[in-house]
């Protein structure tokens, strides 16, 4: 998610205090990492570290990680969880949007990093240790994620909640066995989801023949049309309208409706994959958009 752009910028010298994320992002972009690193010094002898100063080292880590730079990387994400549970002390973790964004991104740095070292137990360590640490707040969905990046696969899948749903009513997991799953974790603001449709929708036909199973888990997010709040009562309905205008040709899926499963299978990023063979387990666990080509091999895999 972007952080929304401040309507007044306070400039104090080359760097506009009001949005330090936006300005390292900007500069990270560019591939710029040590005048990225100066925007922050700067900021942070004239403004002290704050949620949006936190924010922004965290990106640092990031764009850190992404290079292959892991002593800096893990060095970022260290600064930026010290600093961030500094923080804490004083505000709830979701009080505002910069601390959960860096805080997530701290750990999940971390375990990437040590993923990325072949120490895969200690990034697990590390993750679940997060996930019961912060199992009550906005991170928890993130945390998980990882988690299930790393150890998901091979596992039996996680039963969904299903007392809520939109279409026909969902089987439990447990009674598909026997049968391929894949479970397509969408949003109903989500642009990506709706790109991804079609793909699932020619895959469900092609193998549908060979018992492939399809579900499509949402969550309520307390918003409707063009981010207006709106209680379950609306949102609900709203769901509904979207799936059907925009997911024409997935129409009798069922739709389990729970946050319980976006949190459970880590569900962060929309949309999320997950592709069960015929004994349950997870044999793809895959955060973001997937190409046909990609998807349809891993289904060649469970379904013959």
């Amino acid at each position: 998610m972007v952080p929304r752009l401040l309507a007044i910028l306070l400039v104090l010298s080359t760097v506009s205090f009001a949005g330090i994320t936006d300005d390292v992002r900007e500069t990270l972009a560019r591939n710029n990492v040590s005048a990225a690193q100066a925007e922050l010094q700067t900021y942070r002898r004239q403004q002290g570290v704050t949620p949006d100063y936190v924010e922004a080292l965290s990106w640092m880590a990031r764009a850190t990680l992404l290079s292959h730079q892991l002593d800096r990387a893990d060095s970022y994400a260290r600064q930026t969880e010290s600093l961030s549970r500094q923080l804490l002390v004083k505000r709830p973790l979701d009080a505002e949007p910069h601390l959960p964004t860096a805080l997530g991104a701290a750990l999940e740095v971390q375990a990437q990093v040590l993923a990325a070292r072949g120490e895969t137990a200690q990034a697990v360590t590390l993750l679940r240790r997060g996930v019961v640490t912060y199992r009550n707040t906005s991170i928890r969905a993130r945390l998980q994620k990882n988690l299930n990046v790393l150890g998901l696969a091979g596992q039996t899948a996680p039963p969904l909640k299903i007392a809520q749903y939109l279409g026909p009513k969902p089987a439990p997991l447990s009674q598909l066995h026997g049968s391929p799953v894949l479970l397509f974790f969408w949003a109903h603001w989500c642009g990506d989801c709706k790109a991804e449709g079609p793909v699932i929708a020619q895959l469900s036909s092609e193998f549908g023949s060979h018992g492939l199973m399809l579900l499509a888990p949402t969550q309520l997010y307390g918003y409707a049309a063009q981010g207006e709040d709106a209680p379950p009562k609306d949102e609900l309905p709203y769901i509904e309208r979207v799936w059907r205008h925009f997911y024409p040709r997935l129409q009798g899926v069922p739709v389990p409706v729970s946050k319980e499963n976006f949190d459970l299978y880590g569900a962060s990023t929309t949309p999320t994959l997950v592709l069960l063979d015929r004994a349950g387990r997870v044999a793809l666990y895959h955060p973001g958009v997937m190409p046909y080509e990609e998807l349809r091999t891993a289904i060649e895999k469970v379904v013959h």
